[in-house]
């Protein structure tokens, strides 16, 4: 995950809020053939920012405005893609129809909150858009039958980054966004990915999702468990996210895996595993080793190690199953978080290499 920088962060825009500025002004130039530049919308929380066109064009019953996203000091895979609208006339009564333009998804996998067919632009985007829809037709007397077709720049190479293909959104981006505003490294767009991962396993039926730290323990998960790949959720740093939204979204069964100092962390009863919000508690690994048996030198040394790698490393050359310990016991933090009777956690630790370095096992087989 990126370094959070030191000192006051800048807040930036959604694509949804660029989307719905570019829609507001294209719509206004299709009523009276100028573009409003800057074009100023309305925020869900009642903020008012004004953006900039990079890019307008009316003819042939169409208008096209685009808008530069803006993401502030988020490190937001769209940051600067190129947001677009282009709005024809619909049929009488029609109201608002939305479209995917290129770069933008459709969804094609039950479990978000879009049908399977449905251009990925998520409900609150929708409900901006059609929003400013209503109030530009109100202004100028006109019905607000209107197709609004979304695009993003470059947008299929920008999903290939995301979870999109995942969950199965092909063909582009999502336009997210439910208050307009990127808040920098919120986290929040990783735990909304997170729990729609998890709605779309559920949707399909499946028994066994994954939640990983990282991509080596991911891979070889899917290897031993033959998993499809929307029963991989991408956990990184935010087990609490995940465990916390499975008690009220239940799973039969949950593997855990990563790596032995991030599993310590959980171990420890971390919830948040980003080194920037959570330490190894090397206390713990020596009140651990000391219950395994080792000597008063070694339970010393690991109190004054430098890293988790450091105490495994000592731990294996003893003879003493440490990493095992240790899974145990992020498995009893995982099951308190989780408290759902129904849901069997296993917990896996792997080594840089995707070797497995211990199994705390939730089911037999």
């Amino acid at each position: 995950m990126t370094r959070k920088p030191e000192g006051d962060l800048r807040r930036g825009w959604t694509t949804g809020a660029c989307a719905t500025a570019a829609t507001k002004a294209a719509y206004t130039a299709l009523l009276t053939g100028q573009f409003p530049d800057p074009v100023s919308i309305t925020l869900p929380k009642g903020e008012q920012p004004a953006f900039a066109l990079a890019r307008e064009r009316l003819e042939g019953g169409q208008a096209s405005a685009a808008i530069v996203k803006d993401a502030g000091d988020d490190p937001d895979v769209t940051h600067l893609a190129l947001v677009g609208a282009t709005l024809r006339r619909s049929p009488a009564g029609q109201g608002v129809i939305f479209k995917a333009g290129p770069g933008v998804g459709t969804v094609t996998k039950p479990g978000l909150p879009l049908a399977v067919g449905e251009p990925a632009i998520n409900p609150v985007p929708r409900q901006m858009m059609t929003a400013v829809v209503q109030e530009v037709a109100a202004a100028h007397g006109d019905a607000g039958d209107v197709e609004i077709e979304i695009s993003v720049d470059n947008g299929a190479a920008l999903a290939a980054k995301t979870w999109n293909p995942r969950l199965g959104i092909l063909g582009g981006l999502s336009i997210l966004g439910t208050t307009g505003v990127v808040v920098p490294f919120s986290c929040s767009a990783w735990i909304h990915s997170i729990h729609r991962g998890i709605d779309v396993a559920r949707a399909n039926g499946l028994t066994h999702a994954a939640a990983c730290t990282g991509s080596t323990s991911e891979a070889a998960v899917q290897r031993l468990y033959s998993l499809p790949e929307i029963a991989l959720l991408d956990m990184g740093d935010f087990a609490g996210g995940l465990l916390k939204y499975l008690r009220k979204h239940p799973l039969p069964r949950l593997t855990l895996a990563g790596g032995f100092g991030k599993l310590c962390k959980l171990a420890a009863g971390h919830l948040d595993l980003h080194s920037g919000r959570s330490q190894v508690d090397f206390d713990l690994l020596a009140s651990v080793l000391r219950d395994l048996g080792a000597t008063p030198e070694a339970v010393q040394e690991a109190q004054q190690a430098n890293t988790a790698k450091q105490v495994l490393e000592m731990a294996a050359a003893a003879g003493l199953p440490l990493a095992d310990a240790v899974a145990e016991k992020a498995r009893t933090v995982a099951l308190a978080t989780l408290d759902h009777p129904d849901i069997a956690v296993e917990v896996m630790i792997f080594d840089r290499q995707g070797q497995e370095a211990a199994r705390a096992r939730g089911w037999e087989g």
